[in-house]
């Protein structure tokens, strides 16, 4: 059997594809993954053995637009960033499982190859649609406008087509359980996680080493925090009495000041890392939430966008943390989080629940894809 697995997106729309990729290998299957070129995704991709076939245009290029008319055009550009390297990279494979911006592009090529297709979610909420518009709304023109371009019919569904009636969730239940709405058969298998080995860099062990555990902050591949908005949590885990740990990220956040109580990052193994640190302070990625869940690291949610306004809600509602009120931290609204976060009941109760987290998400996922994808064939 031939999968295709297909992604365009950032690093927590990339790891758990290469998770399930691994996983898919590990039972016979031959895999290739489609995932944007960026450095950083090419040498996950490509870490792990897995076949890559990159999309031409970097995801760090792309930016979101304001309006909801410049959000349709850019699905319009998105499709046709991505189309024809997904069409090549299908031929001869036996089903398309998609995700982020590739589920624009991946129905109508698995449709158009006559395969089945599957959808990929990492966030319960995403079936409930987009700045309070549905998705036919949304995405109804630019979808339909491809597909009559490739010889397809329109669809008056938009919703179904992109996400399927029986999705697939790669959440863990515990910290994303599926709710609704009944109109989809959710499947929800479990995060998928791809296990990190990498050593932490000697330079920041010893920074480890030299003190209390500090507080982490990074904000993954968000461009929206600016100087002084880390100059702001820099400030306000100070004002705890903790050290800082800054990741750089995409935003290429730099240290604030010379003072030895802080230092800067870039992408380390963040398993390995968040055993070690007091609190976790991130923008609420999927992927960022469940590795500090997993760690037991209390954390302080600061969303920017999109789901990350869902995960902040989770933390709080499982007692595990906090989540910080809108996308722009001060000292005083980040250090009220903070003092959630880094007390003694937060982090008891962020142990109980890393201790009930999911680990085999991946792997169900294989099985069932597989399954199915034989029972179809027959």
């Amino acid at each position: 059997m031939r999968v295709l697995l297909s992604t365009y997106g950032s690093r927590g729309d990339v790891e758990p594809l290469v998770a399930l990729a691994v996983q898919v290998r590990s039972l016979g299957a031959d895999v290739r993954v489609c995932a944007p070129p960026d450095e950083e995704l090419t040498e996950l991709v490509t870490r792990h053995g897995v076949p890559l076939v990159p999309f031409d245009r970097p995801w760090r290029s792309w930016e979101r637009p304001p309006t909801a008319e410049q959000r349709r055009q850019r699905v319009a550009d998105l499709i046709a960033a991505q189309y024809g390297t997904v069409a090549e990279a299908a031929a001869g494979c036996d089903v398309v499982v998609a995700t982020a911006m590739s589920q624009f592009v991946g129905p109508s090529v698995a449709e158009e190859l006559g395969i089945p297709y599957r959808c990929v979610l990492f966030c319960p909420d995403v079936l409930d649609g987009l700045d309070g518009l549905g998705f036919d709304e949304l995405f109804g023109k630019p979808v339909n406008a491809h597909r009559a371009s490739i010889g397809l019919p329109p669809v008056s569904d938009v919703g179904t087509l992109l996400f399927t009636a029986r999705p697939l969730l790669a959440a863990d239940p515990t910290l994303g359980p599926w709710r609704g709405p009944g109109c989809f058969g959710v499947i929800q298998t479990g995060a998928w996680l791809l296990p990190d080995e990498r050593p932490l860099p000697a330079e920041l062990l010893a920074f480890l080493d030299a003190g209390d555990q500090p507080v982490y902050v990074g904000f993954g591949s968000m461009r929206t925090v600016d100087e002084d908005g880390a100059r702001a949590v820099v400030e306000a885990i100070r004002a705890q009495g903790r050290r800082v740990l800054v990741g750089r990220g995409w935003a290429g956040l730099a240290p604030t000041d010379d003072q030895d109580d802080c230092s800067v990052i870039g992408e380390v193994n963040q398993q390995e890392l968040f055993t070690r640190v007091a609190a976790v302070v991130h923008h609420g990625g999927a992927g960022t939430t469940t590795t500090a869940a997993r760690a037991g690291a209390p954390q302080v949610v600061v969303p920017q966008g999109g789901d990350q306004t869902y995960w902040a809600g989770r933390v709080a509602d499982l007692g595990i943390g906090a989540a910080h009120d809108g996308p722009t931290p001060t000292v005083h609204s980040l250090s009220a989080a903070l003092r959630t976060a880094l007390d003694p009941a937060t982090r008891a109760r962020a142990t109980a629940v890393a201790a009930g987290i999911g680990t085999d998400g991946a792997r169900t996922a294989a099985r069932l894809l597989l399954a199915g994808g034989a029972a179809e064939r027959r």
